[in-house]
């Protein structure tokens, strides 16, 4: 008799831990779920295609970390802190736009907005940028320093630099004083 108390005390105890790590993984995930805007549709997860410097906005429109402050990006380390793109999700990002095979330095799995302007991680937000023909990623780089400067200057709004980068990073770099185009 006793014996079968604790089978049934230890089955009531794995149940019931089962239900809390199941509560736990839904509050993770409706959280997650809620954390990113994205800053269009996303209407194709294939036969994504580069436009010269430029990302497919029907596969990458952009994404931001919901409720991203001035003063977080502007806090240093910010980026290095939130950064988090997975190997498979890098994977999954060149499987999108057709690029089974690439040299070293070929690309870089870039983040639209960027992490120091409240881009997230999320897939909406990444995709290959080249280095190649130029202006690449190396460009985009210096454009995203550029406009960082700005919103923690208080030149302009996150919102505003949020909105430059997505739309058309490269019409905004060529826009940007030489100066601040030349590697730091």
């Amino acid at each position: 008799m006793k014996t079968k108390d604790i089978k049934t005390i230890l089955t009531d105890i794995k149940i019931i831990v089962a239900v809390i790590i199941f509560v736990l993984l839904l509050i993770i995930k409706l959280y997650l779920g809620l954390s990113e805007i994205t800053l269009g549709p996303r209407t194709r997860t294939f036969e994504c295609r580069v436009f010269g410097a430029l990302q497919d906005r029907a596969c990458t429109p952009g994404a931001i970390i919901k409720g991203v402050t001035r003063e977080q990006i502007c806090t240093p380390g910010y980026s290095k802190e939130v950064r988090d793109v997975s190997d498979k999700e890098k994977e999954e990002v060149f499987r999108e736009y057709g690029i089974k095979h690439h040299r070293p330095g070929q690309y870089e799995v870039d983040h639209l907005v960027s992490l120091e302007l409240g881009g997230s991680n999320g897939i909406a937000n990444l995709w290959p940028e080249s280095a190649e023909p130029r202006p690449g990623y190396h460009e985009k780089d210096r454009l995203e320093d550029y406009l960082h400067r700005q919103v923690c200057n208080g030149n302009i709004s996150l919102e505003e630099a949020q909105r430059l980068i997505a739309n058309d990073w490269l019409s905004v770099y060529e826009k940007i004083p030489k100066t601040a185009r030349r590697k730091e």
